[in-house]
């Protein structure tokens, strides 16, 4: 894979690009948020992108932003030091696909990329529908009427997910372990995050309830998309 690391950490940062080399990855390396931005914007095609939230200059959530409202869909992962949903929130709000926290095992971020890059390659054939609710898995595309929605590569798995089974209860556990690769030790509450982000795109902009709340077990999507 081709990956783009934008890490102002300079140990960190080396052990990314040594460790990533040895994993046979081509890497290319920034150390600031101006020149990561250039990086992605004109760098690529990268299969995936790592962002450090916190950069001098530009933050990886304001490279992210741009990178999406130039609709570059290029998987993002978004690396931080803090913890907590409402930076999550704002990682995926800004068009992440995956977070993740430091200090962090190599071999989780390994197998964090390997499922971004084959989610972004693999097709999924069947259009979804829930009402004016329409999702296409292969093309990235969802839309509410005649409006186009931007979701993310996670927020797609989740909706999708939540999709296949319209008017069913789907527990947080079943969609971490179709959604994520590696659910293993990971809190299912997680979802709550991507749902939280999803009713913000789909559902309160057009005045709907698509995703319900299925108390003490998940979620389930509306037949009629709310």
């Amino acid at each position: 894979m081709r990956i783009l690391v934008v890490e102002d950490e300079q140990s960190l940062a080396e052990s990314l690009r040594q460790g990533l080399s040895a994993e046979g990855h081509h890497v290319e390396l920034a150390r600031d948020g101006h020149r990561g931005l250039e990086l992605a914007l004109t760098g690529g095609p990268y299969d995936v992108v790592l962002l450090d939230l916190m950069l001098p200059g530009p933050g990886g959530a304001a490279i992210c932003t741009r990178m999406r409202a130039l609709a570059d869909p290029t998987p993002v992962l978004m690396l931080t030091a803090k913890d907590g949903e409402h930076d999550e929130a704002d990682g995926l709000d800004a068009g992440a696909d995956d977070y993740l926290t430091k200090p962090f095992s190599f071999v989780v971020l390994n197998a964090r990329l390997r499922a971004l890059a084959r989610r972004a390659a693999a097709p999924e054939p069947t259009v979804l529908q829930a009402g004016d609710l329409v999702l296409d898995p292969q093309d990235r595309r969802c839309r509410r009427g005649p409006h186009d929605i931007e979701l993310t590569a996670r927020e797609l798995g989740v909706l999708a997910c939540l999709m296949e089974r319209p008017g069913r209860a789907v527990a947080k556990q079943d969609i971490l372990d179709e959604v994520w690769d590696a659910p293993h030790g990971i809190d299912p509450n997680i979802v709550e995050v991507y749902v939280s982000s999803l009713r913000k795109k789909i559902d309160a902009p057009f005045g709907r309830r698509s995703i319900l709340t299925v108390h003490g077990t998940g979620y389930r999507m509306a037949p009629d998309g709310g």
